[in-house]
């Protein structure tokens, strides 16, 4: 088992997911919430973050075949979406990918924000569960789920504890701080969606690119 992979893998999920730059959404949902209420919303949408992809790991390939699918469309499908989803990262924004303003309106209304929306569609969003479905395609065998599995959860501990500390970091980076960070990780999530979409259409068109 290639480490290296996996730790590429992590950091894609991060760069994806962005939880930095959803901390100013996260604060904005919860400024209602006492510390407890907050910590325990903090909890609850990062553990359902981490099964919605657990799920997506195990039964992505089973939705591929069950719509007849190809793999190497997916990569095409799922990287443009990725894509997208990095441009406006790097304008220092979410996209409406991830949310619009219906969702907006129809989450402040909610009592409970900690699976919807920020767990489906914030976190465990498209370009997420794309991307999950691309790997966990081209690494088959238990060995492998086992090791997304344990990523994943790690991903999870790590967005919890940034979660945990969302008003502080908040004050820290600033609107700008954040922007910046989020900019970068569009670049970072811009190349992988580049290199998932040169990977879809090497495998439709094998003789066409070499």
């Amino acid at each position: 088992m290639d480490l290296t992979l996996y730790v590429k893998f992590f950091l894609g999920l991060v760069a994806i997911i962005n939880p930095v730059g959803l901390l100013p959404v996260f604060v904005s949902l919860t400024s209602h919430q006492t510390e407890a209420e907050r910590n325990h919303t903090a909890k609850i949408s990062n553990f359902a973050t981490v099964v919605i992809l657990l799920v997506t790991t195990v039964a992505g390939q089973y939705i591929l075949n069950m719509f007849s699918i190809s793999l190497s469309a997916f990569r095409i499908a799922g990287g443009t979406l990725i894509a997208i989803i990095a441009m406006s990262m790097l304008q220092g924004k979410l996209g409406e990918v991830k949310r619009n303003q219906e969702e907006d309106r129809e989450a402040s209304a909610m009592e409970s924000v900690a699976v919807v929306p920020l767990a489906l569609p914030l976190m465990a969003g498209p370009g997420a569960i794309s991307s999950v479905i691309v790997f966990a395609a081209e690494h088959k065998g238990l060995a492998n789920l086992l090791a997304m599995s344990v990523t994943v959860a790690l991903f999870g501990l790590l967005s919890f504890a940034l979660f945990r500390m969302a008003s502080v970091i908040n004050k820290l980076l600033g609107k700008t701080g954040i922007n910046v960070i989020t900019r970068l990780m569009g670049l970072l999530m811009l190349s992988i969606g580049i290199e998932v979409i040169a990977a879809g259409f090497k495998g439709l068109f094998p003789n066409l690119l070499g």
